[in-house]
This record gives structure tokens, sequence and C-alpha cells, in this order.
């Protein structure tokens, strides 16, 4: 039997949100299947590119403020939102509907349990995030991209571990293996913050980066994103240390600069260390210290305690201590090499495969494989 009507995946408007639905609508088309996206009004500069068959812009907001006056206003807009996915559901009559996290998936995933349609969520963190919590008990199923510490028996009960989706640009990216970097060769760092945390970095690296002994500055090519704010300072650090670096606020090809890394030095969002696991680079994860339920330090937890990257809180990360990580990389081939391993080790590169089957199945339709 045939999927009937196109596969809804709704995601927040952020890179940590869009890659993995992104990842899964690549493998849904490469079946012969219908994707469309619902998205909030930020995700402009990913969703562009989204392999979508259509893309809607579903009105959504958070909670983030106690003031009354802007609570009314996040309400009467989630509720506008609620409005909206409704109508977009008797419109498009969706085979199922997968919701990727965020508050954006709020009011269309709500829509889709109150008309009755197959729904799932995919949870990317270790902690599952507060829109995914509030929806699990709505939705008919879930996926996880990494074991959950904290599922009640309710939540497991309809929970499978099916890895982070990863983007065709990240699996081609896999297909060079890891060679450390030798003797006077160039050593190729990494450095990125997501939408969370680049500001850090901006000052931290570059600090830790002086403080490396000369020949390994001399060996040293940075890909460094850095705020809009920061991106002129960031530069000019480079360009007075003689270090060829490209800085921006935005890679478009990030999974291709991680391909050709030493060594990459990062927040642990699940997208980003699934990636890195995928690809199977050495990395050093900062876990963002500000996340409401601690999701990247668990996130990281599991490739860390296995030795496949270095876990670093950012309060205990001395300029001294990030440059003496860099250094263990760099002049110890070896060890970064069995920090590849590792992380390779931890990987699920069909992970797209492995939650679009599930999706198939929430329809009740034979797999177009």
């Amino acid at each position: 039997m045939a999927v009937q009507g196109p596969i809804l995946l709704c995601a927040g408007g952020t890179g940590g949100h869009l890659f993995p639905a992104e990842a899964l609508a690549h493998e849904l088309r490469a079946r012969g299947l219908a994707v469309h996206l619902a998205t909030d009004e930020r995700a402009g500069r990913y969703a562009g590119s989204f392999p979508a068959d259509a893309t809607h812009v579903v009105p959504s907001a958070t909670f983030g403020s106690k003031n009354p006056l802007a609570l009314l206003r996040s309400g009467l807009k989630l509720l506008n939102g609620y409005r909206e996915a409704r109508a977009l559901m008797r419109r498009l009559r969706p085979a199922a509907v997968v919701g990727f996290g965020g508050y954006p998936t709020v009011p269309p995933m709500l829509a889709a349990a109150k008309a009755g349609l197959p729904t799932m969520i995919h949870e990317q963190n270790a902690v599952m995030g507060r829109a995914n919590r509030f929806l699990a008990g709505r939705v008919r199923a879930i996926a996880a991209g990494i074991p959950q510490s904290e599922a009640d028996a309710a939540i497991a009960a309809k929970l499978v571990v099916t890895g982070n989706p990863v983007r065709p640009a990240v699996l081609k990216a896999a297909e060079t293996p890891y060679e450390a970097s030798r003797g006077d060769a160039p050593f190729h760092l990494v450095v990125f913050g997501g939408s969370q945390g680049a500001q850090f970095f901006s000052k931290a690296v570059p600090a830790a980066i002086e403080a490396l002994p000369a020949p390994l500055q001399a060996r040293l090519r940075v890909t460094q994103q850095a705020r809009r704010e920061d991106e002129a300072e960031v530069r000019a650090f480079f360009e007075r240390m003689g270090i060829p670096a490209e800085v921006s606020p935005f890679f478009g090809d990030m999974a291709e600069r991680i391909g050709h890394a030493h060594l990459v030095v990062s927040r642990s969002g699940a997208s980003t260390v699934s990636e890195i696991c995928v690809i199977g680079r050495p990395s050093i994860l900062v876990p963002y210290p500000y996340a409401l339920d601690h999701d990247q330090a668990a996130n990281a937890a599991r490739l860390t305690e296995g030795g496949g990257a270095v876990l670093a809180q950012q309060s205990e990360l001395s300029t001294e201590r990030l440059a003496a990580h860099i250094r263990e990389v760099a002049e110890d081939p070896t060890f970064a090499e069995a920090m590849a391993t590792v992380a390779r080790s931890v990987g699920i590169p069909d992970a797209a495969r492995q939650l679009a089957d599930r999706v198939v199945a929430l329809t009740g339709a034979a797999s177009a494989r």
C-alpha cells in the first residue's frame, strides 16, 4: 500500500532542529514520498535549501518572560498558530506528522494530534526538551537520537532509539578516513558554537592559540564560526598572528570542514555530537552552561566516557587548559587517531533510514524500498 498524502515535518527554526529534519526529508524523498516543512520565521537561512515540496510558516512563541503582557502576547500568538495549523492539516491531509522539537512544533503537532493523524516526535538530546515533553503524551510514537536518561515508563513504552539523522553532506564527509597530522604538517582546527555559545569561543580560542608554542602555531589552519559582532576582532587576531584562518558567522559547508579537521572544538548540541561521531573526528566539547536541562553535558557523556572526546566545562576551562587540550591532540597522533576511532564507533550513520522506516510504518503503508 502506498503512502497517501505528504509527510509533514515540523521543526524549530534553528540548525539543531532543522538539520535532522533535513536528513529525514532527503531519505523520504529518495523513497518517492512528498515532504512538507512546518517551521517558524527564524528558519530563513536554513530552510531555503530544505528538501521540501513546500514550506509553511506557522506562528509560534515561547513563554520566556514572566511579564503578564508578554505572556498574553505569547499565548495569543500560539493560539493563532494552532488555528493556522488546524487549517493546514485540513488542507494538506498529511499521511504522518513528525516533530523535531522546539516551541514552533507545538501548534502543528497539537493540531495533528487533535485531527487524529499519525504523529511522532524525534528527540535529539539525551534529556528530552520541554516542547517534546509537553507533546510526548499526545503523540503515537517517539524516536530518540540518544538513549534517554530520564524517560518514564509511559514514554519508554513508545520510544525507540534510532540515532540522530545526519545530512548527506555529513555522510559524504564520513567517507574520508581520519589521518592525524604529523611532524610539521598543517593541523586543521575547526571551531564553532552553534546557535548558542559562539561568543565564548571568540575570546577563549584566540587566547589559547596565543598560548601555544610557536612551532604549533605555524602548523595551524583554522575555521572559526564567530558572531557577526565578534567576526572582525577574531579575524584581526589571526591576521596579526599570521595564521591562515576563515572566520564567518555561518558556514554552509561545515560538514566538509569537519571532514578535513584534525580537531573540532565545539558545543555539544545533539546534532553536533552526532555529526562529529558519524564523520569520526577528535573533539573538545564545551557544553553550553546555560541550557535549561543541561542536555549538552548529557549528550557529550557517552562519547567522552569512552575516550572519543575531551569534555571541558566552560567554568573550568582556563586559557592554559584549553591550550593543553589542543596540544595533546596536535602533538600526539596516536592519541588523536584513537579518539577518532572511538567517536566513529559511537556514530549511527543510518539513523535517517531507521527513522524513515518508523515514519512509513506509522502511516500503515509498506516501505517504498
